[in-house]
């Protein structure tokens, strides 16, 4: 079944794997991504279906130095040599939309305040251009503010269609605005986007609507990552975390989207396969950043059911030709860890592909 077709929207996938969104900070100061992203991506065109890395759709929402953006001419006209690449090879690629919320620092963001769900700052250091610093308090952002961050979504998704994107994924995991806005920790306010597991999930729920409406459901996904407790997340009461992610996969869920995605380590768990249930369209797991997914759980996940297709990080890195390499049980390239937050080739785009 892994290297079954599938269809995801209008895109028929020829393989079940899916190449997971990932940090790689390649593409400069001004967030454009240049020939080596274009050749780093075309390589791995024959995953079945490639997630770009977070990609952020306003520059407050920028978390990391080398982070590629999607908001400037510069950037799109970039992005779209990737898509020409990966679409040359016969690929399909969905741009991640990325806003960093807290997780950032105005040394990354080019001096703006940072925005967040409520004025509650990570406790721990982030890594700037100037050297490592405590993460600072963010800026609240009043109801009244809140229709100008939808509104940078929907451009960005707007730039990625433009770009030649075959679809876009809203990054609601892993700590990030969306995500912030779902955990009560990071989440204090007491509005109508705070207090109840509805309201938690209302700011979602109006972003994936309003994207939605502006490039078509079949467009769209969206990752999610229930109690993923990094970045500052705190989702550890079961019953808080269920609520919540009930509301929000239940009011998606009517849309049709493209694919829901969840980040877990219980892939085949109570939570994440009765969410799968709700959402009822094509469903992605991906078992978290604690061990590498192998050949033997990604086809075990989609033979028993538990997934349409299986998201795989640093297999992929490794492995540019990870669908051949599983389908054909030949042997893997080992990632290298000290080369993924890098620059240049190394660790890129030298992985080389099996050789016969």
């Amino acid at each position: 079944m892994l290297f079954s077709p599938l269809n995801l929207g209008e895109l028929e996938l020829p393989n079940r794997l899916v190449m997971a969104p990932l940090t790689r900070l390649r593409a400069g100061e001004a967030g454009v991504p240049g020939p080596l992203v274009a050749e780093h991506y075309r390589q791995r065109a024959s995953l079945g279906l490639i997630v770009s890395e977070g990609t952020f759709p306003t520059p407050v929402g920028r978390s990391y130095a080398g982070q590629p953006g999607i908001v400037t001419e510069e950037q799109v006209a970039g992005w779209k040599k990737v898509t020409d690449a990966v679409h040359a090879e016969g690929g399909r690629m969905f741009a991640q939309i990325m806003h960093g919320g807290r997780v950032s620092h105005p040394d990354i963001t080019g001096g703006l305040e940072l925005v967040a769900p409520s004025a509650v700052a990570i406790d721990g250091i982030v890594r700037t251009p100037q050297g490592k610093q405590p993460y600072p308090v963010p800026h609240a952002l009043t109801t009244d503010e809140l229709p100008m961050v939808i509104q940078e979504f929907v451009n960005a998704s707007l730039n990625a269609i433009e770009a030649g994107f075959d679809g876009v994924e809203l990054h609601s995991a892993n700590g990030y605005l969306l995500h912030e806005f779902l955990a009560p920790n990071s989440n204090v306010r007491d509005d109508s986007y705070g207090g109840s597991p509805e309201n938690r999930a209302r700011f979602v729920i109006e972003t994936v609507n309003a994207v939605v409406a502006a490039v078509g459901a079949n467009r769209v996904g969206i990752r999610i990552s229930p109690e993923h407790n990094v970045q500052g997340i705190a989702e550890t009461d079961a019953a808080a975390v269920r609520a919540t992610y009930e509301v929000l996969v239940d009011s998606i869920a009517p849309l049709n989207l493209a694919y829901l995605s969840i980040l877990h380590h219980e892939p085949t768990g109570d939570l994440v396969q009765d969410l799968r249930v709700r959402f009822g369209g094509t469903f992605l797991v991906n078992t978290g950043f604690g061990v590498i997914t192998t050949r033997d759980e990604a086809a075990s996940l989609v033979d028993d059911g538990h997934a349409d297709a299986v998201v795989v990080g640093r297999p992929a890195i490794a492995n540019p030709d990870l669908a051949r390499r599983w389908k054909e049980s030949l042997p893997l390239n080992e990632p290298d860890p000290s080369t993924f937050y890098a620059d240049g080739a190394e660790g890129y785009t030298d992985y080389p592909a099996y050789q016969n």
